[in-house]
């Protein structure tokens, strides 16, 4: 598989890791997500965020991947989501998944929530 601009990508901020998406998040690009997301798990960081900011729609599966790897996370792991605005924290509040785990609307915010 060809990787595009909408692929996720990791960066590591000490032993935080940051997994950023981009584009539709939705039936046919979760999978990819939650792939990323399960192996960085592996890698047994001190804390995760999921940056959303470039995220323009999010789907059921999509918010179904940010349950399942909150689901995965060991308690010892932060788990934050990186989300602003009507594409991706909207629906993340609608669905009552901000009462599930963090939402915030920066990275920055979400850094200093993990530290």
């Amino acid at each position: 598989m060809a990787l595009d601009a909408h692929d996720p990508r990791q960066h590591w901020l000490g032993r935080t890791a940051v997994v950023s998406a981009s584009g539709a998040l939705d039936l046919l690009t979760s999978p990819r997500l939650e792939q990323l997301l399960n192996a960085t798990l592996q890698e047994r960081p001190a804390g995760l965020i999921v940056d959303l900011t470039e995220v323009n729609f999010l789907s059921s599966a999509g918010m179904q991947v940010l349950v399942n790897i909150h689901a995965a996370a060991t308690p010892d792991i932060g788990f934050v989501v990186v989300a602003d605005g009507r594409s991706t924290s909207r629906p993340l509040a609608l669905v009552g998944l901000t009462e599930v785990f963090d939402v915030v609307p920066t990275l920055q915010a979400a850094v200093e929530l993990i530290s």
